[in-house]
């Protein structure tokens, strides 16, 4: 033993809020990070895995899930072994690489969408954040390379979804302003209840699919931030 909390119990401390480890790395110097710092697991959502907490949990401030992620994390850093603290892709800037930090964690590829697809998951899934730990995890998971569900998906259904055009891979995926002009029409609503058309056409990880509550949630906070 090195002091440190194991991945299992990293797992279990997570589950009690709805969140999920989503593997981690050993810390290099180019990562930036604090010094200290040996392990880094990433902490996020699968599905709707964590809106029972955060829904019961969530105050009225201006980044709601940001502000529950910092403080759940924050809580739990102080009742793990070997914990440093927490990191968050809303710090900074200048930012933490979280996309490049989960290819390294999991086997997660850049979608035509732009967000990252899991093999299980498919889009529903995203980071919330990342416990610093002294030394190395016990039991710490081996990501297993696994190719992208997007190479073999000969139809690719979330290019010719979208009511509106917005996504175009060669461009980096989605048009942000392009989406964001449709949410505020009338026939936009059906993104707004069930979550972006094209992702929904995903046929990958389709039982992750977020329930309509949360979709609205997420859509809303992108409207939001945009505008």
């Amino acid at each position: 033993m090195n002091g440190n909390a194991t991945y299992a119990e990293i797992c279990d401390a997570l589950a009690t809020n709805g969140l999920r480890a989503r593997g981690g790395f050993i810390a290099e110097a180019s990562d930036a990070l604090p010094d200290g710092v040996g392990t880094v697991v990433l902490v996020g959502n699968v599905g709707g895995s964590l809106w029972p907490a955060f829904d019961t949990d969530r105050q009225a401030v201006d980044h709601p899930l940001d502000d529950w992620s910092k403080r759940t994390l924050g809580r739990l850093v102080t009742e793990m072994p070997g914990a440093l603290g927490a990191v968050f892709p809303s710090d900074g800037p200048p930012y933490y690489p979280f996309q490049q930090w989960a290819l390294r964690a999991e086997p997660v590829h850049p979608s035509p969408l732009g967000p990252l697809i899991h093999p299980e998951y498919g889009l529903w899934h995203a980071y919330r954040g990342a416990l610093l730990f002294a030394g190395e995890i016990d039991g710490l998971p081996t990501p297993v390379p696994v190719s992208s569900p997007c190479s073999t998906c000969a139809d690719k259904p979330c290019l010719a979804t979208c009511p509106v055009e917005a996504i175009d891979p060669e461009e980096g995926g989605l048009d942000v302003m392009v989406c964001a002009a449709h949410l505020k029409t009338a026939p936009g609503d059906a993104c707004l209840a069930g979550a972006c058309l094209a992702r929904r056409a995903c046929p990958v990880g389709a039982e992750y699919r977020y329930d309509e509550p949360q979709a609205r949630f997420h859509m809303g906070a992108f409207l939001a931030a945009r505008g």
